[in-house]
C-alpha cells in the first residue's frame, strides 16, 4: 500500500490499552520539535483530511463516577474547569479568581492522585514543600470525600481479594499485596498499591474507547460516510475522511465516542483536523 502500518496488541499493556507496535505509533511526542516533525510525515490522501477525535480529561469524568464524589460530580455537569474548580475548592477562592499557579498545582494534585501519589511524589512533580503537599492533599482530601474513600476501598479490595476491576468487570490480579502472596520488599509494594488505586481509572478509560471503535464501523456506514479508522492513541481515533464529509464525520464520531458508556458525568470529546497529523485545527 506504500503506507506505514503499525500492529495492535490486545494484551501488550497490563492496564488493557491497546499497544501499539513494528512501529510504535503511540509514542510519538507532539512537544518536541523533532516529534512534530515527524508527525508531519503523516499524510491524508489527495481530497481526503485527516480527523483526530479524543476524549476530554476520561480518567478523571471516571474517577468523578467510581468515587461518586458529588463535587467532582457537580463541576463536570456544569462543565467547569475541573482544575480551576479543584483550586478554587481547595484554595477557598471563586472560579474567576484561581491564578495560574493554583490551577497548576491543582491539576498536578488530580492526575497524581489517580496514579497513587502520595505528599513526596507531589513535591517532586510541582515546586511545593513537604508541609505544603501535605497540606494541600489534607484540604483535597476534605473537599472531595469520595475521592478519598475510592483510593482507600482500591487499596483495601487489592489487598484481601488479590486484584481490582475496572467498569466493565475486567481484573487486574495483585498478588503481591494479598497476605497469602510472598513478602515483597517496600518499595515493589509502593508500586503494586500505586498501580491498583489507578488500574481501575485506566482500565476503564480503555475500555470505554474500546466500546466506541466497536460501534463506529456500523455507524458510519448508516451514515454513509467512508471514513476509515487510522489509528488508535490512547484516548485519541485518528481517522482518514473524505474532506467533503468532514464535519458530518466529526459529528458521527462525536457522539458515538460520548454515548459509549453511561457515566455519572458526560463524556466529552474534542475534534481536530488538517492535512497532516501535526498540522491541525479544532473543527467549529
Amino acid at each position: 500500500t506504500k503506507r506505514v502500518h503499525t500492529s495492535y496488541s490486545q494484551a501488550g499493556a497490563v492496564t488493557g490499552r491497546l499497544a501499539s507496535a513494528n512501529p510504535n505509533l503511540q509514542n510519538i511526542p507532539i512537544r518536541t520539535e523533532l516529534g512534530r516533525k515527524i508527525r508531519r510525515a503523516f499524510i491524508a490522501e489527495p481530497g481526503n483530511t485527516l480527523l483526530a477525535v479524543d476524549y476530554s480529561q476520561i480518567e478523571l469524568r471516571v474517577v468523578a463516577h467510581i468515587a461518586g464524589d458529588k463535587a467532582m460530580i457537580k463541576a463536570f455537569h456544569e462543565d467547569q474547569d475541573i482544575h480551576a474548580a479543584t483550586a478554587a475548592a481547595v484554595f477557598g477562592t471563586t472560579l474567576k479568581k484561581v491564578t495560574p499557579e493554583q490551577r497548576r498545582r491543582a491539576k498536578a494534585v488530580n492526575f497524581g492522585l489517580i496514579y497513587g501519589m502520595s505528599p513526596y511524589g507531589l513535591t517532586r512533580a510541582t515546586d511545593l514543600t513537604m508541609a505544603e503537599a501535605e497540606e494541600f492533599v489534607k484540604v483535597y482530601f476534605e473537599r472531595f470525600p469520595g475521592v478519598r474513600t475510592y483510593l482507600d476501598q482500591a487499596r483495601e479490595q487489592a489487598a484481601e481479594q488479590g486484584y481490582v476491576e475496572t467498569l466493565l468487570g475486567r481484573r487486574r490480579y495483585f498478588p503481591q499485596l494479598t497476605k497469602a502472596g510472598q513478602p515483597s520488599p517496600t518499595q515493589l509494594r509502593a508500586r503494586a498499591e500505586r498501580e491498583a488505586v489507578n488500574s481501575p481509572i485506566q482500565g476503564s478509560a480503555a475500555d470505554i474507547i474500546k466500546l466506541a471503535m466497536i460501534e463506529l464501523p456500523d455507524a458510519l456506514t448508516a451514515a454513509k460516510l467512508k471514513a476509515r479508522m487510522l489509528l488508535q492513541v490512547h484516548d485519541e481515533l485518528v481517522f482518514e475522511v473524505p474532506t467533503a464529509q468532514l464535519k458530518k464525520t466529526a459529528k458521527v464520531v462525536q457522539q458515538v465516542m460520548q454515548s459509549a458508556y453511561k457515566l455519572k458525568v458526560p463524556l466529552q470529546t474534542d475534534a481536530k483536523a488538517g492535512p497532516n497529523w501535526e498540522q491541525m485545527e479544532p473543527i467549529a
